[in-house]
């Protein structure tokens, strides 16, 4: 048996054996790095950075129109990343379970990474 075979049989064994979301984690990161993204877990802040990414979660916050802002949690299979849009209540496509590319600036707040107002595009699921 070649190498390649048992590389093969090791690939669907571990895809046979491993947690549905350990899957999907590196099928999001593969996805990310074959587009040119940065991966989430090496960006640092203040670096300007493209993602690609799910939307793990989406939410208001708070019910006050003066500080309106939408969240969203985007998750590349390494690590989440906070987006805020300030002054939003919703933005039509932004809903969990999209495939997102942003673009910005990193920040970090309360040890999370962040990115404010960042540019999206709405991708089609691979």
């Amino acid at each position: 048996m070649g190498s390649t075979d048992g590389g093969a049989f090791r690939r669907m064994l571990r895809k046979l054996t491993s947690d549905v979301d350990v899957l999907d984690a590196d099928d999001l990161s593969e996805d990310s790095e074959r587009s040119g993204a940065q991966r989430a877990s090496e960006c640092a802040c203040g670096q300007e950075v493209t993602m690609l990414g799910r939307l793990r979660s989406v939410e208001f916050c708070p019910a006050d129109d003066s500080a309106a802002q939408l969240q969203a949690e985007l998750f590349d299979g390494t690590e989440g990343v906070t987006l805020v849009w300030m002054g939003r209540r919703r933005i039509p496509g932004i809903e969990p379970g999209r495939t997102m590319r942003v673009r910005g600036r990193i920040s970090v707040r309360d040890g999370r990474k962040v990115l404010y107002n960042p540019y999206y595009e709405i991708c089609q699921a691979q």
